[in-house]
């Protein structure tokens, strides 16, 4: 059950000395703090009526999104070239609401709780785009690729992006804000236009929807001839979460390349420099995708900076990418990192659950998210 009481009236709280001391460029923000803005829009969220007409759920995930969706500036805003900045803040404070959310609340290790987690997160980290898309000259391919997430996050949509976003001008106080507000309907109208508002493209097979998200010049309603061999499972996850486990048990045929066994094989420490260990690894890789052979790469693989040079490794050899991430409870997934024979400090841990992005739909041929 999703604590929405206790969420919608502390989250914020925890943020509130920082907020109003995180100050915002007068040009975009006459308000003041970024606490006064936040405050105003989720005001202006309430009085949406495309707000009032979404489901409670929805409108739940909206509102605690429009809550957190600038804490990422408390981080990142710097004074430069004589005015206040933000760079990354969306990013930034997807990843700060998914560490909250998690430990403090409890939305990890189940289905329905990480769907609504992730909708969350995602409705952060893409805050920032609407705003700028009629301008961007991959706009489309933008737009496809966030929508793609429905698969994996039934309530995150476009249509839920603009509304925060509609929300979020509401609540400044600057010159622009009309034309601002007119440049989110022009990309409400291109993503209804492009079939990917409210849900995700029904693209005509998963190998034209990874070809055109991968930024393939391909048309995205042919069903495109699949030359691929077969498949390599790209693991991730948080230490303790039984991605070795999950191997055994569903995967028990193929050969895995993990990297803490090369670590252990070769007595490397972890804490010292890992780029020895990524050769062997990725030599091994190299040696299966020319046999044809599937195998399995076992690594945390947290952010999509550690997930992109591989899958394009394996598609170079034109194998199929499948994602597997594992989640489990925190305090199952603490337990079971005591249980392991290399016991990885809850320092870490918290360290790695900081960086961590959840592989989105776009990022290979299938994406999956599992719980164990």
């Amino acid at each position: 059950m999703i604590p929405w009481t206790d969420i919608e009236t502390s989250a914020l709280s925890r943020f509130e000395e920082a907020l109003c001391n995180t100050r915002q460029s007068p040009v975009y923000h006459e308000e003041g703090d970024v606490y006064i803005h936040t405050m105003i829009a989720c005001d202006a969220l309430r009085r949406l009526p495309e707000y009032q007409m979404l489901n409670e759920r929805q409108r739940h995930i909206l509102y605690v999104a429009t809550m957190l969706h600038d804490i990422g500036k408390i981080p990142t805003t710097v004074f430069e070239d004589g005015d206040w900045r933000t760079p990354h803040h969306a990013p930034t404070g997807s990843r700060m609401a998914r560490e909250l959310l998690w430990k403090e609340y409890g939305l990890c290790g189940q289905k329905e709780l990480v769907e609504v987690r992730e909708a969350i997160c995602l409705l952060i980290r893409h805050h920032s785009f609407p705003p700028v898309a009629i301008e961007h000259e991959q706009a489309r391919l933008r737009l496809h690729r966030m929508a793609a997430n429905r698969l994996l996050a039934p309530d995150f949509s476009i249509k839920m992006l603009c509304i925060l976003c509609k929300a979020d001008m509401l609540g400044r106080k600057c010159a622009d804000q009309q034309e601002l507000l007119d440049k989110i309907a022009l990309c409400e109208e291109l993503a209804k236009e492009e079939g990917c508002y409210d849900g995700g493209y029904p693209f005509p097979s998963a190998y034209t929807r990874r070809a055109y998200l991968s930024g393939h010049d391909v048309w995205k309603e042919q069903d495109l001839y699949d030359d691929t061999w077969g498949d390599v499972t790209l693991m991730c996850g948080l230490p303790g979460t039984g991605k070795d486990t999950w191997i055994h048990k569903h995967l028990p045929d193929l050969p895995v390349i993990s990297l803490d066994e090369i670590r252990r094989i070769h007595k490397i420490p972890p804490t010292t420099g890992q780029g020895g260990v990524a050769h062997i690894a990725r030599e091994q890789a190299k040696t299966y995708l020319r046999n044809h052979q599937p195998f399995v790469w076992n690594a945390t693989n947290v952010t999509p900076k550690l997930r992109e040079p591989l899958i394009n490794l394996f598609e170079t050899y034109r194998a199929r990418v499948r994602i597997v991430y594992l989640e489990t409870g925190w305090q199952t997934m603490l337990d079971r990192n005591r249980s392991r024979e290399a016991v990885v400090p809850q320092s870490a841990i918290d360290k790695i659950l900081g960086k961590l992005s959840l592989p989105e739909t776009y990022e290979a041929r299938t994406v999956e998210w599992l719980y164990v």
